[in-house]
């Protein structure tokens, strides 16, 4: 990988490792209603003029618009707000960790919804370590009255392996930037009354206000763009192992920031989720992998490839 590559990759580790803390900070102080539709409308309004500009934005919404709409309910509606909520009483980095496990449920979704390929002793392993890693997370906050915040988390969970399912069958037409730019705008649109009813009395602080700013520009329109060009650079796979680097970026986030604990608990789940997705994301012993373009093209068959990484 270039030296471009390698930037690009350190970036979104840090930018897509960061929206745990930002969300913490937000949601202490206003609606996990108004975080999202914040979060969304910032990054639609910048997002939105470069979709327009590729051309036929209203051709592609009424061409897909029932694959769309799923999209964006189970990518960002459902799974942003289910996240929010949760980290009213979840610290940022037991969320960042919890949401380590995509890979895995999404290796599980994928057998369940026809994926042929043999699973293998590596991967069952990958899945096993993956899901003890979980238990190690969550049951010391079971009996806090943190059930229906991790319930919350297993939602977005569920909904950011299961959204790239969508658009890898229904959506590989529509290019990247129009799909987010759609996506952002509708959940922008869902939010709105939700975050007018629920607005804050007085103006937030300084860095509730910055923390809201960084969600809706870095972590999201930016990230988004910089995540395009990592993949024009790097290509599909190598972009998706972000995946594994976001979890510790959170956790070091939280203990440096919040003074949140870092104990024997959190870094054991986190070697067990980490291990157990690397293995159960690998490729089936025997199975050659799909030789990478040199330059794939992020708004050409690639997108799916993309999807398969979440926005927390």
């Amino acid at each position: 990988m270039t030296a471009r590559g390698w930037f690009l990759f350190s970036l979104m580790g840090v930018v897509w490792g960061i929206p745990y803390l930002m969300i913490k900070v937000a949601v202490d102080a206003v609606s996990p209603s108004t975080v999202v539709f914040t979060r969304c409308a910032l990054g639609a309004a910048l997002l939105l003029p470069f979709a327009l500009r590729q051309g036929g934005l209203t051709r592609t919404a009424r061409a897909h618009w029932r694959p769309l709409l799923a999209f964006a309910c189970i990518e960002i509606i459902a799974p942003w707000w289910t996240l929010t909520d949760a980290e009213r009483h979840l610290s940022s980095s037991t969320a960042g960790l919890l949401i380590a496990g995509v890979p895995i449920v999404g290796v599980a979704l994928a057998r369940f919804f026809g994926d042929t390929e043999r699973l293998g002793v590596r991967r069952v392993t990958g899945l096993a370590l993956g899901l003890a890693g979980v238990g190690v997370l969550t049951v010391p906050h079971l009996t806090g009255g943190d059930a229906r915040s991790l319930a919350e988390v297993l939602v977005t969970v569920v909904g950011y392996a299961t959204a790239p399912l969508i658009a890898a069958r229904h959506l590989k037409d529509v290019p990247s930037l129009q799909l987010t730019a759609l996506c952002l705008t509708l959940a922008a649109l869902v939010y709105a009354p939700a975050a007018a009813l629920t607005r804050p009395a007085a103006v937030p602080s300084a860095e509730v206000l910055a923390a809201l700013a960084g969600l809706g520009v870095v972590c999201t329109a930016v990230a988004f763009v910089a995540f395009l060009e990592l993949i024009r650079e790097a290509g599909p796979t190598r972009a998706t192992v972000i995946t594994y680097v976001n979890p510790a970026v959170a956790v070091a986030a939280g203990a440096l920031f919040l003074d949140e604990p870092l104990t024997a608990g959190i870094l054991a789940a986190f070697a067990l989720i980490l291990a157990g997705s690397v293995l159960a994301t690998a490729a089936a012993p025997g199975r050659r992998p799909r030789r990478e373009p040199d330059a794939p093209d992020p708004d050409g068959g690639d997108r799916a490839e993309a999807a398969r990484t979440p926005a927390p």
